[in-house]
């Protein structure tokens, strides 16, 4: 294991102990925000000039399922806020030294959807918008947040221009109450409101140079890490939480049934309907680690031996990812179904993972439509475009 994770795994009990308050003051509590900070897994991702480790993507989705598996929230931050340092090594030096010029452990939220507009003037942007599912936020000192380029009159120029916009924390404000859901309630994810907020050029980055890795290539960034496709190591943190929840709740569901007697008096172990299911289960969530972790290692291989990854492996890479996600939430459902009435009981961590796991699921990253249209159409020798070329 790499230093993270064993230190991760060292103070396991505390980020279990703390899953309950998480999710009943609806965000990480500042104990379990402790733990992540001290363990170093938001700086994995990060360059060596600024603390970080320039970990392997595979060491960073292994402590993110890790620590998924403890807790979901705790693990979806630390995919979701552990994954930003990658985007902004490729920002400007001067944000770089801005944010983490006097703590190279300050965090950054998100959203990178574009639901603001940034209205060109001297020199930068005026930014305005509401923005939705900013994960850790309150733990977070600034924002990393996608916006459309706008016309004066407030509206998207044509065609459309997205850029991703970094935001010091005196300039938006959290909105309380915006997070009040069924699953993944511990993160935090509430939304930010930014009002008429300068934006230097230099905090800005065209989103299509990061997508097409363009960028990595005009700020004469080289290591492999950073020449790792944008579209492959975002959705890594986010699937790689998602099926470390997966395995909280098959170890969560395997100590349960134990010891466990059906009300027809029937020992769980003599049940075969049950066995079955649990290997079965169990079967599901490690082919869906096992398929996203090769895909990491074969496209960082490639990476580091100065090739490009293509479009087409990029979308089998995305189809993999996605694939992943929903078998090992399948695989949460076949458990809980057998789970009996006592995991219905809020004391009871197998039905929160449950619903960490759906509330994982619906992540834009695993909406499979365009992703799997696109690699079928590959498949048959065609040329997918428009909206299937979006994410991949």
């Amino acid at each position: 294991m790499g230093q993270v994770l064993d230190t991760i795994m060292a103070r396991a009990d505390e980020i279990r102990a703390n899953a309950e308050a998480n999710e009943a003051g609806g965000k990480l509590t500042d104990a379990a925000a402790k733990v992540l900070r001290e363990s170093g897994v938001m700086r994995m991702l990060a360059p060596k000039q600024y603390g970080g480790t320039e970990s392997h993507p595979r060491e960073f989705a292994e402590t993110v399922m890790a620590t998924a598996a403890l807790d979901g929230a705790t693990g979806w931050l630390t995919g979701i806020v552990g994954v930003h340092p990658w985007e902004l090594a490729l920002a400007d030096p001067k944000v770089q030294e801005e944010v983490w010029g006097e703590d190279n452990d300050t965090w950054t939220a998100s959203p990178y959807a574009p639901m603001g507009i940034a209205t060109p003037t001297d020199g930068g942007y005026i930014l305005n918008g509401r923005w939705s599912f900013s994960s850790g936020t309150d733990h977070c000192q600034w924002l990393f947040i996608g916006a459309m380029v706008g016309n004066p009159d407030g509206t998207p120029i044509m065609p459309p221009k997205v850029i991703h916009v970094l935001v010091p924390r005196p300039d938006y404000e959290i909105v309380d109450g915006s997070w009040e859901v069924v699953g993944l309630k511990g993160t935090g994810s509430k939304d930010v409101t930014v009002k008429g907020a300068y934006i230097p050029e230099y905090r800005t980055i065209d989103a299509a140079k990061v997508g097409d890795g363009t960028l990595v290539k005009e700020q004469g960034r080289t290591e492999t890490l950073y020449k790792y496709p944008y579209w492959a190591i975002f959705p890594l943190g986010i699937t790689s939480a998602v099926i470390g929840i997966a395995e909280g709740a098959m170890a969560c569901h395997v100590a349960a049934q134990k010891n466990r007697v059906a009300v027809t008096g029937t020992k769980i172990k003599e049940d075969p309907y049950v066995l079955y299911a649990i290997s079965d289960a169990a079967a599901d969530i490690a082919a869906s680690r096992a398929a996203l972790l090769e895909t990491t290692d074969r496209f960082f291989d490639a990476v580091d031996a100065g090739k490009e990854v293509s479009f087409e492996d990029r979308a089998r890479g995305r189809r993999t990812q996605v694939a992943a996600a929903r078998r090992a939430v399948r695989a949460v459902d076949d458990i809980f179904d057998r789970s009996g009435g006592g995991a219905l009981h809020l004391h009871t961590p197998l039905q929160r993972f449950w619903r960490d796991a759906h509330a994982g699921l619906v992540h834009a990253v695993h909406v499979p439509g365009s992703i799997y249209h696109a690699t079928a159409l590959l498949e048959l020798g065609g040329d997918p475009q428009g909206m299937m070329r979006n994410t991949i």
